[in-house]
């Protein structure tokens, strides 16, 4: 409020008219109102923030978890891979040696 009045009293002091300087103050009080952010709104911000930390923590601990499983998967179809190419190689070795 301290604010408006200062502005009104500079605007009157500079022959703004008074419905002028009137119109200009609740032009910006309506602005502030309207697009201003509260400190309950910031404070409203800050907990959907962390919130939202909490949530990619958590997802974060899920990803490397799958990961995880992903990989010892991928190494034990290496190795069966492995394996039947070894073996398919040892049968060829013994089909041509004959």
């Amino acid at each position: 409020m301290k604010i408006e009045l200062a502005l009104y009293q500079a605007l009157v002091a500079i022959n703004v008219p008074e419905l002028k300087a009137t119109a200009v103050i609740e032009a910006l009080e309506s602005n502030m109102q309207s697009v201003l952010a509260t400190k309950t709104d910031i404070t409203g911000v800050k907990a959907d923030i962390t919130a939202l930390k909490s949530d990619i923590t958590a997802l974060r601990a899920e990803v490397i978890a799958t990961c995880s499983q992903l990989e010892t998967k991928l190494t034990i179809r290496m190795g069966v891979m492995l394996s039947a190419f070894i073996g398919l190689q040892l049968a060829a070795m013994k089909y041509l040696a004959l």
